[in-house]
């Protein structure tokens, strides 16, 4: 059988990008950072306004690919690893004034404009503000005052042949400004005025994107919240009598701090000095507290319940737990899902497509539409127009004068009703809101991708020790030795180079036993048989691991030891075999306990219709125990297994549909790596959870069905915001170029459509924030 195929690793780069606005700029995005010779792949997030990028060569600086981003209408810089999420969360915030600032100005036009209206038709006894001029003024001030900026993108992107919602936005204001401008100055040309509509169009776009700036700023709260957990301030410890605050920043490794009860821990340490209980519910979901002691380490962001400790500085900033939880989540909200490529893909077209409609619509009704339903138009307006003899400014969704008015305002209506905002907006506003709340509960998918693929799996594979079981096992018994201490003291000292539960167990035994540790070397593990290497004061090299490893490495055994383990209550336990050279020193019995949460979880998970499985490298008898427990049958356990057969067995089994495995240790990492969903505990070694898709931060088991339903609840909501998007522009778009009209007399005017287009996006968003983990 052919092995895995292994994709090379690139290193990733997380930048932030400024002027997007649509589905149709991140297309624009996309595409310039792909034509960059150094740039492998690339995703860009509208909601977050960032880009994740794999480059191919990490050495080779990125200045050359912000300055392609920043020349084509987008301006980029690489995001800080220092303060990940609090620099993002200015810029939003200063978006969002600018947006408020030029929202307020475009109302006040807006209200002159209703006034304006209002004397002229006597309801207002203020004359001048009923004139053309007065309406000229307010527009030419809307078009180079708050619409200016949008004016400016829309024409560059067009100038760079990658349209945007600015563009369509742009043309149409310009374009009803413009025809306004050559009947004001040329009365004789007929045509009609629409100094109205850049005003009323501008007002709605500027408040529908202001409501869709607050809106999308909701959705990074979870991972804002995050951030907000870590403290800039810290207590130094000097000469062990004098306390002195000072910023988090100005710690270094190897200092010690002081935490007073109430105070979150502002670095990841060890406790020195002190007992408490710490709150690390924020990270990990658990609601009972860690009892610390001296030598517990403790993570940034969790809270001091009840002690003062002094606590030494492991790691400070960007390199602490909390830090790299939020770096994950943004990256993890830059990925795309895969079911976002369609409506990229029409969004990457979709402004083309537009203008085509408009200029069709406008040749159809100017040439055609008004002699084909000439009952259409207002029987006041026949013919052309002379002087200013014709309504300044006709109430919304009125009737047009003539056929080249009418094909004026359906042509605007088209461009500014079109929306690939919502398109844009569909996916990421939900993958921001699930990825933050799975955050907060310590659920950290590594991907839009990967919560798409969590909704998508229907067979789920277990690893045994420290998955089903607590991972803390303890030695219960020993076989064929003659010194107890002496088997128990050359096991640790070799142990105590692996972090596998099994290991943890070996050392636990010694401490109780008060046996000191011996010094090794030579150390070689040997992935799911065992580890081997040298200790002082012993002569030969020591082997640590399953029987079947130390036979085949040919150590001496006696068969009576068989028909002891076979007549021993130990026989569904987990066994450990110590061997120095060719000699057997004994054998040590170590239980682990399942965990509480397992038999619920199970369950939850079998309600969900997954197909559960065991693959362990446990023995057949200890693997059928705990499998028999938790409700298994026996063609769904698989014992005694190598890493290599655990990855040649998920390769069988992915026949069957997309398969999810579930480890904690050195031993899985390859599994988890070659599944479709690879998925480790938080207690895991640091190797399976680099391997992962989704980490579970903490011991509880029952968050594994609890991260399965948010990743389903997304891709529904998901599906319901492209339902709504497509669904939009497919029936909004014929109505704006008049497809009512001529049966229905439905005339859609251009700042209806304009706000048509903004609560398209704003319930893009909103429906993604009604989003709920249960």
């Amino acid at each position: 059988m052919n092995s895995p195929t292994i994709q090379p690793k690139y290193e990733s780069v997380l930048i932030d990008v400024e002027g997007m606005k649509c589905g149709g700029c991140v297309r624009a995005v996309e595409k310039t950072l792909l034509d960059q010779e150094n740039v492998e792949n690339a995703s860009v997030n509208l909601v977050q306004r960032t880009a994740l990028i794999e480059l191919k060569n990490e050495d080779e600086n990125i200045e050359r690919i912000l300055t392609a981003l920043t020349n084509r209408g987008f301006p980029a810089k690489q995001r800080s690893n220092t303060q990940p999420v609090s620099n993002a969360e200015l810029n939003s915030t200063k978006q969002l004034w600018k947006q408020w600032q030029q929202l307020m100005i475009a109302l006040i036009l807006l209200l002159l404009s209703v006034i304006g209206h209002l004397a002229e038709g006597g309801k207002i006894e203020v004359p001048i503000l009923g004139t053309l001029p007065f309406h000229a003024s307010l527009a030419t001030f809307a078009l180079f005052g708050p619409g200016f900026s949008i004016i400016k993108s829309g024409i560059k992107s067009a100038l760079n042949f990658t349209p945007t919602m600015d563009t369509l936005v742009g043309i149409g204001v310009s374009s009803a400004y413009i025809a306004s401008l050559s009947s004001l100055v040329w009365p004789h040309v007929g045509w009609p005025c629409f100094f109205n509509e850049p005003v009323m169009l501008l007002g709605f776009v500027l408040l529908g994107r202001f409501l869709e700036e607050r809106a999308r700023f909701r959705t990074g709260k979870a991972l804002k919240e995050l951030a907000k957990l870590q403290p800039d301030k810290a207590r130094l410890v000097i000469n062990k009598d004098q306390i002195k605050d000072i910023r988090v920043g100005a710690l270094k490794v190897g200092e010690q701090i002081q935490v007073l009860a109430g105070d979150r821990f502002p670095i990841d340490g060890t406790v020195i000095e002190g007992n408490s209980a710490i709150d690390v519910s924020c990270l990990t979901g658990e609601p009972l507290p860690l009892t610390a002691s001296a030598g517990t380490a403790i993570t940034a962001g969790t809270l001091n319940l009840d002690g003062t400790l002094i606590v030494q500085v492991d790691r400070i900033g960007a390199e602490t737990a909390l830090a790299r939880i939020i770096g994950l989540v943004e990256q993890a909200q830059a990925r795309k899902a895969p079911i976002q490529s369609l409506a990229d893909q029409v969004a990457g077209s979709f402004c083309y497509g537009v203008v085509a409609l408009s200029v069709g619509t406008f040749f159809f009704w100017w040439k055609l539409g008004g002699k084909l339903w000439p009952e259409v138009l207002n029987s006041s307006g026949q013919g052309l127009i002379s002087g200013h003899e014709h309504l300044l400014h006709s109430s919304l969704g009125a009737e047009a004068q003539t056929p080249l008015g009418m094909a004026i305002q359906l042509s605007i209506a088209v461009l500014v009703i079109a929306c690939p905002c919502a398109l844009g907006l569909a996916t990421p506003t939900v993958i921001t809101v699930a990825s933050g709340k799975a955050a907060q509960n310590g659920w950290l998918f590594k991907g839009g991708d990967v919560i798409e693929k969590a909704a998508s799996i229907n067979q789920i594979v277990f690893d045994k020790t420290g998955t089903l079981t607590v991972g803390r096992p303890s030695v219960i018994g020993y076989l064929a030795t003659k010194d107890k201490s002496k088997l128990i003291q050359i096991a640790a000292s070799l142990e105590s180079n692996s972090r596998h539960p099994i290991a943890y167990a070996i050392i636990q035994e010694s401490q109780i036993m008060n046996l000191p540790l011996l010094k090794s070397s030579n150390i070689k593990t040997i992935p799911g048989k065992g580890i081997s290497g040298d200790i002082e004061n012993i002569e030969g090299n020591v082997k640590i691991g399953t029987i079947e490893w130390v036979k085949y490495e040919g150590v001496e055994w006696d068969k009576r030891i068989d028909h002891q383990l076979e007549n021993s209550s130990y026989s569904s336990q987990s066994i450990v075999a110590v061997s120095i050279e060719n000699e057997l020193i004994g054998l040590i019995m170590i239980d682990d306990q399942i965990r509480n949460d397992a038999i619920s979880a199970l369950e939850e998970l079998r309600k969900q219709g997954h197909i559960l499985r065991i693959m362990s490298g446990d023995r057949r008898e200890a693997v059928q125990e705990i499998g028999h427990q938790l409700g298994f049958s026996n063609n769904l356990i698989e014992w005694q297994l190598l890493p290599e057969d655990k990855l040649n067995n998920l390769e069988n089994l992915k026949r069957d549909g997309n398969i999810a495995m579930v480890g904690d240790g050195i031993n899985d990492a390859p599994a988890l790596a070659s599944s479709y969903l690879g998925i480790a505990i938080g207690t895991g070694t640091q190797i399976a959870q680099d391997s992962a898709d989704l980490v579970l931060l903490g011991d509880s088991l029952e968050s594994l069905p609890k991260a399965f339903l948010l990743a389903q609840k997304t891709i529904n909501k998901i599906k319901q915001n492209l339902f709504w998007a497509f669904g939009y522009n497919i029936i909004a778009l014929p109505i704006a170029a008049g497809i009512l009209l001529p049966k229905f007399g439905l005339l859609l005017s251009p700042p209806i459509a304009a706000l048509l287009m903004a609560l398209s996006s704003i319930t893009v968003v909103v429906n993604s924030l009604s989003l709920k983990i249960s």
